[in-house]
């Protein structure tokens, strides 16, 4: 396994990270995709997370050397902290999660984040959910109105991220938002966090322009997801001719890999057989020349182009 610093930390993360997705038999993610209502919800609880299937892939996870494990919603928090009791990790590991119900647009001007006390609860509950005594990194997404109602936001957020630091609670925050480069660039400029979050692939690659260079200035660590672009990605193979659904996941996660200032690559993996085929876009690392040209046969398409437009619109409003 390759591991590169979680920026000044002086800690390490693997370069590839395992989501705490589970998925439906269409491949959809659980929770988003059965009530994203109430999945979103501090309480929400499902059953059969954390099964068999999934202890077979934590397993293989630390087999392999990952360090670094990342879930959202309370099942999967609840999950990973059984799965972790029964099965203890041969090494020191880190989980990236985020408070519920608080982050992106599950909460109006994200105030709930901006309140020590309420975050501070939220902390406490996701650490008996979870059966940990620390959040290692703790996901702060807010949007833009955060911003545009609270012209404090960034320094409530940053007296919240050191109180709760203080307090032995976390030991690191990351910095995420759905709203675009601008935001993403205060949030890095504020100071106030460790790390940044956001979507990251070969289609949706605006950030290469101002947000990870100026996080590598900031000395921050840069963790990637949506590799497979929520698995838009084997649609865009297919009008390419690459039918190898296999080879089109080894080729994102080879891409993230090599993309200059990621820290680590956040997938999602539903058996040890995809996780592994994932992992084997490691070995060697270097991208070859057939790659290169899959790559860009991807960028000929019409679907890539379209979608890669329409990231770059986004992200640039």
């Amino acid at each position: 396994m390759v591991y590169r610093p979680f920026g000044n930390s002086g800690i390490v993360l693997s370069i590839i990270g395992l989501g705490g997705h589970e998925y439906l038999p269409d491949g959809s993610s659980r929770g988003f995709h059965e009530d994203r209502r109430a999945a979103v919800r501090p309480g929400y609880m499902a059953k059969g997370y954390g099964g068999r299937k999934r202890m077979d892939l934590l397993r293989d996870s630390f087999e392999h050397g990952i360090n670094f494990f990342d879930v959202t919603i309370d099942p999967e928090k609840e999950a990973l902290g059984r799965n972790l009791k029964e099965m203890a990790p041969p090494y020191e590991i880190f989980i990236q999660t985020r408070p519920e119900g608080m982050g992106y647009g599950y909460d109006p001007g994200n105030r709930k984040m901006a309140d020590l006390k309420l975050l501070r609860a939220e902390v406490q509950r996701i650490l008996r959910l979870m059966q940990r005594e620390c959040v290692e990194i703790l996901n702060l997404p807010f949007l833009r109105d955060a911003l545009d109602q609270d012209p404090e936001y960034l320094q409530k957020m940053g007296h919240n991220v050191a109180e709760l630091k203080r307090e032995g609670l976390i030991r690191f925050a990351s910095a995420d938002t759905f709203s675009g480069e601008q935001i993403y660039l205060e949030q890095i400029r504020s100071g106030q966090f460790d790390s940044v979050v956001m979507n990251f692939n070969i289609v949706a690659d605006s950030g290469l322009a101002r947000v990870i260079p100026e996080a590598i200035r900031a000395k921050m660590a840069v963790v990637t997801r949506e590799a497979f672009l929520k698995g838009g990605l084997f649609h865009v193979g297919q009008e390419a001719g690459i039918e190898d659904r296999d080879l089109l996941a080894r080729l994102a996660v080879k891409y993230n890999a090599n993309a200059l200032g990621v820290t680590s690559a956040i997938i999602g993996a539903e058996t040890p057989v995809q996780f592994r085929n994932a992992l084997s876009a490691l070995n060697p690392l270097s991208v070859s020349h057939d790659e290169e040209v899959l790559m860009e046969k991807l960028r000929a398409t019409t679907g890539f182009k379209e979608r890669h437009k329409q990231h770059r619109e986004e992200f640039l409003r």
